[in-house]
């Protein structure tokens, strides 16, 4: 059966994704960055309340995947919290400035967390040749690549992502960005062994008097008064649909 994991983004996403039949999640703060490390606290507290693999995601900040030496710094001690936090995985990645695998930074990193499971995140999507960035990942010991293709959604990026499921078993290709219950069939088709999916929707704040004059975003227009969360609905359709094939 093909393995669903969500990219939850806080706590309470991460306890309703588990309730919902998740197979495996991808922990994470800051959506609107498409991802970055999570707190010490909601570390923490999904270590406490969540039974199911949980793999957080090691990334500093928003934008590109060419890290300074500071930021590498962060990553790798933010590594050493989440294994010695007792985490089976984490997600990461980390480019050259020539777009291609950072494969120094990324020895470390496999060093660093040795005995975890690791996903290269979408950098993957980012770098310059796909194919020989599976190869030299596969080579460092990468259990898992996450890709849309690289395309806009994984649907768009199908062709790319077959190929490279059928290229090699090891590392895993997991198909994500865009994956819902309505194309679901189509990675499922496709041989993919395991699909990621946000399964996000947006909920009004329960706040009552609000201040619209004023935005905690900078540059662009925000919304303060609505919540990301997982959908338990949409993750639990996903799965039954998965458990039917």
């Amino acid at each position: 059966m093909v393995l669903l994991e969500i990219c939850c983004y806080g706590l309470e996403c991460a306890v309703n994704a588990e309730r919902a039949g998740a197979d495996r999640i991808e922990l994470c703060s800051a959506p609107k960055e498409g991802g970055l490390t999570p707190s010490v606290g909601v570390l923490r507290g999904v270590r406490q309340r969540v039974s199911i693999p949980v793999h957080p995601i090691i990334r500093p900040r928003g934008g590109d995947f060419c890290y300074t030496r500071d930021e590498f710094s962060v990553m790798l001690d933010d590594i050493a919290f989440v294994r010695d936090a007792g985490f089976p995985g984490l997600v990461v990645g980390a480019l050259s400035v020539d777009g291609e695998i950072d494969v120094p930074r990324m020895k470390r990193i496999m060093q660093a967390a040795s005995g975890m499971a690791v996903t290269f995140h979408r950098a993957f999507d980012m770098c310059r040749d796909p194919r020989a960035a599976s190869d030299c990942l596969g080579e460092l010991g990468i259990a898992r690549i996450l890709t849309s293709g690289q395309q806009q959604n994984a649907s768009a990026g199908l062709e790319l992502i077959r190929e490279l499921n059928k290229h090699s078993g090891a590392p895993i290709i997991m198909a994500g960005a865009g994956v819902r219950l309505a194309n679901l069939s189509e990675f499922i088709e496709a041989g993919v062994k395991e699909v990621h999916s946000s399964a996000g929707m947006q909920e009004p704040s329960p706040m009552r008097w609000r201040q619209s004059a004023v935005s905690m975003a900078s540059g662009e227009v925000a919304d303060e008064y609505m919540r990301y969360r997982v959908d338990p609905s949409a993750v639990a359709a996903m799965k039954t649909a998965l458990a039917a094939k």
